[in-house]
């Protein structure tokens, strides 16, 4: 992406005190407002890591694998609503980034991801450590940057922060080698930046006349449904959405990247729908005669197959993103605009042209009756269930904590049995579905929100994967919980094992296949998390029996620091309800 030169009628750029291409990068970083960067050192990157050991502007936070600080920086991201910034070496450093980088493009995250490079001259000669990290990360970014010139940097530095913010936002990363960071220079930093496109950086903003189509529909509409997405948090526009549902007396439901963007426990709520989403929900969608698409992507895991997806629906599509639209199901009246700003103004214009809302009743009573019939249950039993844990910690915090999560059924599970009225407090790797997400993302969370309850719902499977940063807990004084629902498998594929093939076991147990550990074999369970934990430092406590969990999670929750709690549940759990992958709300299996 070429840019233009600086403009005549911004304020002009300030010329700063000479210094090497490193302090450059901490002086923008200071800029842009980042005040913590997840950054693991070496050889590359060195010269970066010592300026920023001469601020204290900056909490330089060591992770223990690269990988865990790009995931706490997208933890940091989604629940700050700013920017998260990570910091690699060039080679194996860099590439440990690469699944954060694509989870953030994936689920629309801002972050910047910054990695040193080997010496320009070596650049293409197979040197130690070098990979072509811009080339690599071009199809998972908003935009990646070469620093080759370290005047240079100011200019890259405020694209690329403006960038991973604005429209849809994302990961943009920035590759700077080693002799650009020796560089001595005067910099000169931009008071702004401006993009030889055009169209890069445009604010987009819905018509009043496409504004009363979409009135004028939902005024036609016998049963409309709003169908939410990550859009709406994004944007900071959960408020206008609650105004809009209730004005319009128009049911919500969103995805599962879109959870907290509309409360849960309101009247108009369906949750969330899809894969495992709530029964009512996917049935509300699939008799919809309107559906209000506001800052979604009708991806797979809610569209199932695609062709027959609400099949008797006008579908309004509003995203910021244009190539979202007709992309994945064709829609009657697609509007690029900032989801705030279009609800806004439909807020404004249902106040001024006297909008009656249509006489939905009976629609709302077929939604309550659907609601009441078939809500996420499980069936109790003698051992503790996932749900059975998830739903105690939402009663013991009031549902106020900020809950990461990894991948599997546990996520599934998080995010139907604690109820979330607010955004940003979901925080889990959706599009991607990158295990091993849950506790780094967690840390980040607790930096970004030092003052809230941070939980990490995570599977032994998931956990697993990024077990070594306990010891960034320990050390940086970070109190994330994790607590972790053990069944000794890979819980969600085991389950589609035991759905779709024949029980047959592919490589899903976790320990000793002739010895499996779990609530009626304690013996065997494997490994002990308790003392992996306490080998970091931290306190811990394994919890086998029903009647010790309520005390056990309010010790967790009452401990200041970081803690672990291995709670043990029987693997033969299966999420409910399901739809199988590329089938219909029709075929879905409710037990």
């Amino acid at each position: 992406m070429k840019t233009s030169s600086q403009p005549t009628d911004f304020p002009s750029p300030e010329i700063g005190r000479e210094m090497n291409g490193a302090d450059v990068v901490v002086e923008c970083l200071i800029r842009e407002g980042v005040d913590v960067i997840f950054a693991y050192p070496g050889g590359a990157s060195q010269e970066l890591h010592q300026a920023l050991a001469r601020t204290d502007k900056i909490r330089t936070i060591l992770p223990r694998h690269e990988q865990g600080g790009s995931f706490a920086a997208e933890g940091y991201a989604r629940v700050k609503g700013d920017v998260g910034v990570c910091m690699a070496t060039s080679g194996p450093g860099a590439t440990n980034l690469v699944s954060a980088i694509a989870d953030a493009y994936m689920d629309s995250i801002p972050m910047v991801a910054i990695t040193g490079q080997v010496y320009s001259k070596f650049i293409g000669k197979s040197a130690f450590q070098e990979t072509d990290f811009y080339g690599m990360t071009l199809p998972i970014v908003k935009h990646s940057y070469l620093v080759m010139d370290a005047a240079d940097l100011p200019r890259v530095f405020k694209e690329a922060f403006h960038l991973a913010r604005s429209g849809r936002p994302g990961p943009v990363v920035i590759d700077i080698p080693k002799d650009v960071q020796q560089t001595r220079l005067t910099p000169v930093f931009p008071a702004s930046v401006e993009f030889a496109n055009p169209y890069v950086g445009q604010q987009h903003a819905a018509s009043d006349e496409q504004l009363k189509e979409v009135l004028n529909l939902i005024a036609k509409a016998k049963r409309p449904i709003l169908y939410c997405g990550g859009g709406i948090i994004s944007a900071e526009a959960s408020a206008e959405l609650k105004a809009f549902a209730e004005a319009t007396n128009v049911a919500v439901a969103t995805t599962l990247m879109g959870v907290g963007a509309f409360p849960e426990t309101h009247e108009l709520s369906l949750q969330w729908f899809g894969m495992h989403g709530a029964a009512y929900g996917n049935w509300a969608v699939d008799q919809a005669d309107l559906l209000l698409g506001f800052g979604a992507r009708f991806d797979d895991r809610i569209t199932g197959d695609v062709n027959k997806f609400a099949p008797e629906a006008t579908i309004v599509h509003i995203d910021i993103d244009a190539s979202e639209h007709n992309k994945n199901k064709r829609v009657e009246l697609p509007i690029q605009a900032d989801i705030k700003q279009a609800l806004t103004r439909l807020n404004e214009l249902i106040a001024t042209h006297n909008f009656t809302p249509p006489d939905t009743s009976e629609w709302h009573a077929q939604l309550q009756a659907w609601k009441r019939d078939h809500p996420f249950a499980y069936e109790d039993g003698p051992h503790i269930t996932s749900q059975e844990a998830i739903k105690t910690l939402y009663e013991l915090t009031k549902g106020e904590a900020i809950i990461t999560t990894g991948v599997g059924q546990h996520q599934m599970w998080a995010a139907q049995f604690y109820r979330f009225d607010k955004p940003r407090h979901y925080i889990s790797s959706l599009g991607l579905g990158a295990m091993g997400f849950g506790y780094p993302a967690a840390l980040g969370a607790k930096v970004a929100a030092p003052d809230k309850q941070v939980v990490d719902i995570d599977g032994d499977g998931s956990f697993a994967m990024n077990i070594q940063e306990l010891a960034t807990a320990k050390i940086e004084k970070i109190g994330a919980k994790a607590l972790i629902l053990n069944n000794q498998h890979l819980g969600m594929v085991v389950q589609w094992e035991d759905r779709f093939y024949g029980s047959i076991r592919g490589n899903t147990i976790l320990g000793d296949e002739n010895n499996i550990g779990g609530p009626e074999n304690p013996e065997a369970l494997y490994p002990d998390f308790v003392k992996i934990a306490e080998g970091y430092g931290i306190p811990g406590r394994r919890v086998i029996r029903k009647e010790d969990l309520r005390e056990a999670m309010q010790e967790m929750l009452d401990c200041e620091g970081p803690y672990l709690l291995d709670v043990i549940v029987p693997y033969t759990e299966h999420v409910m309800p399901m739809v199988p992958a590329g089938k219909t709300v029709k075929e879905m299996i409710l037990k």
